[in-house]
């Protein structure tokens, strides 16, 4: 299973595959752009530290990332309500259009890629991949709280 998820990211993180990708979508962005539209796309806006933190960069890098965007017209700033003094990240129309479309273009590469599976099989895959997801989530979890996955274990 290691050997398949690192073919899985292998293929899914390659130069050539986001390009094609960003042609199917046209949408000409770099893949640290897209994964940040992404992440704002699917949570509310975020104050720049929260989105480095989500996606597990460094703050500078989030910040050359935005205002690239924002010039692009993608991202805007909008006041923090808790926080005036501070300012969330919040996607446009034009963002939430380029979202909408590399997601689209993605999910028609899987469904091509997926075509000769049969409906069970696909929803055993997506049952199944979902709770994998959940479960790494979880250890991650555990794992950053400083806690030893095998100390829990011999607690239980």
């Amino acid at each position: 299973m290691e050997r398949a998820l690192t073919r899985i990211t292998y293929l899914s993180t390659r130069a050539r595959q986001h390009e094609r990708l960003m042609a199917l979508a046209g949408v000409p962005l770099d893949r640290a752009a897209v994964a940040l539209l992404r992440q704002v796309a699917d949570s509310e806006p975020l104050r720049p530290g929260g989105l480095a933190q989500r996606l597990g960069v460094e703050a500078s890098h989030v910040t050359r990332t935005v205002q690239q965007l924002q010039k692009a017209g993608y991202v805007t700033r909008v006041p923090d309500p808790h926080d005036r003094r501070a300012q969330r990240i919040e996607l446009t129309s034009l963002g939430r259009q380029a979202v909408d479309r590399v997601r689209e273009a993605g999910a028609r590469g899987m469904q091509l890629a997926l075509a000769g599976w049969s409906p069970e099989e696909l929803r055993q895959l997506a049952t199944l991949f979902h709770r994998m997801v959940d479960d790494f989530l979880a250890h991650s979890v555990e794992d950053e709280s400083g806690q030893d996955a095998d100390a829990q274990v011999g607690s239980a």
